[in-house]
């Protein structure tokens, strides 16, 4: 079997604790070559990890739901890369972050910190109040850094996205990517949890056994920020398939290079968030290869995209190569303290590379 040591690589990870359980997919120009799932979705009812269990895919929902969703109202000519957050939301303007930008937001330059922990003050108001709330507390949150003075990765700066996506569309922020690319796309296995909603009757796999909340978490957000304001927010609350996040890819990788038939995802503006501007870290929304210790591991091309998740999740897409390696697991189940996946992470996506011969772009 081609992929025989990947498959026996996971399993040791399994059994020595890296994570519970996860589904690894491997893809070359948009063919699933390798779909296998491992372990356990709960390890309190040992309940087994399907090909259909539902991920937390945490930060996933930064490039695979609000910058996409940036996108579609660029596209729509609704909002552009260079317009001026204050412009849109009041809170942020006449202050020192008038001047931050969509495209700041999205490269993580605007100078916002990286992480407040809102959710104490907003825990015990109602989703729709607290919602406000949160939105005058990132418009008082003062500058770590100038505004395009350096990069920080910063959840606040995709809240504040959502919030511009939501006051220009009209609509919440799952509502609009809902409407306007998953469904078009025929995407159903990528959604956000409405915690003040029914819930989908769905197989989730479990993430924390969270000391704050007093429960394990199973089928509602991790983030403690997102679960403050209802369970959706621009940095936190898309859940969803290995499957699922493969369809959406391989959109995305097909409207990259011209080959995409739907109208959803504009072929040249994939292009401009899939491609990282000179000097920049990042692209719009996406992570790309760092040049030392990759998650990405040594042999993805400098153009290449992809996104860590704090609870366990991973993607990364090789736009040369069209090679694709997803990784979806509950590494913090029960704890955020299982840390092994940093180190095992870059180690499995050598071994998939080496596998399929793509050893060209060792960095």
């Amino acid at each position: 079997m081609k992929f025989h040591a990947v498959d026996q690589m996971m399993r040791r990870a399994v059994s020595r604790g890296v994570f519970p359980g996860a589904v690894l997919l491997i893809s070359a120009n948009r063919s699933i070559l390798f779909h296998q799932c491992y372990g356990e979705a709960d390890m309190f009812s040992r309940r087994p990890v399907t090909l259909d269990t539902v991920f937390d895919l945490a930060s996933l929902t930064k490039p695979l739901a609000t910058a996409l969703a940036v996108m579609k109202l660029v596209a729509c000519n609704q909002l552009s890369l260079d317009r001026p957050l204050g412009s849109v939301l009041p809170a942020f303007n006449r202050t020192d972050r008038s001047g931050i930008t969509v495209r700041h937001l999205l490269d993580h330059t605007s100078g916002l910190p990286d992480y407040r922990p809102y959710y104490k003050k907003l825990s015990k108001l109602p989703s729709r109040r607290s919602r406000a709330v949160l939105t005058d507390l990132l418009g008082r949150e003062p500058l770590a850094y100038p505004v395009g003075g350096k990069t920080l990765y910063s959840d606040l700066g995709f809240m504040a996205l959502a919030r511009m996506v939501e006051k220009i569309s009209g609509d919440r922020l799952d509502r609009f990517v809902a409407r306007e690319i998953y469904r078009p796309l025929g995407l159903t296995d990528l959604f956000f949890v409405d915690l003040d909603a029914p819930r989908p009757r769905k197989a989730f796999a479990a993430t924390e056994k969270c000391p704050w909340r007093g429960k394990l978490l199973c089928g509602e957000v991790h983030d403690d920020n997102a679960w403050s304001v209802g369970g959706i927010d621009g940095h936190a609350g898309l859940f969803g398939t290995a499957a699922g996040l493969h369809q959406l890819l391989s959109e995305l990788l097909a409207a990259y290079h011209g080959e995409s038939d739907n109208r959803v995802l504009p072929g040249e503006l994939v292009r401009v968030f899939l491609s990282a501007a000179p000097g920049r870290e990042r692209t719009p929304g996406f992570d790309t290869p760092s040049a030392v210790d990759s998650s990405s591991g040594r042999y993805f091309s400098r153009n290449s995209v992809g996104h860590l998740g704090f609870t366990g999740p991973s993607f990364w897409m090789d736009l040369d190569q069209n090679v694709m390696i997803i990784l979806l697991t509950n590494r913090v189940h029960p704890s955020r303290e299982n840390t092994g996946i940093k180190d095992f992470r870059p180690k499995l996506h050598d071994r998939v590379m080496e596998s399929m011969g793509c050893v060209r772009h060792s960095r």
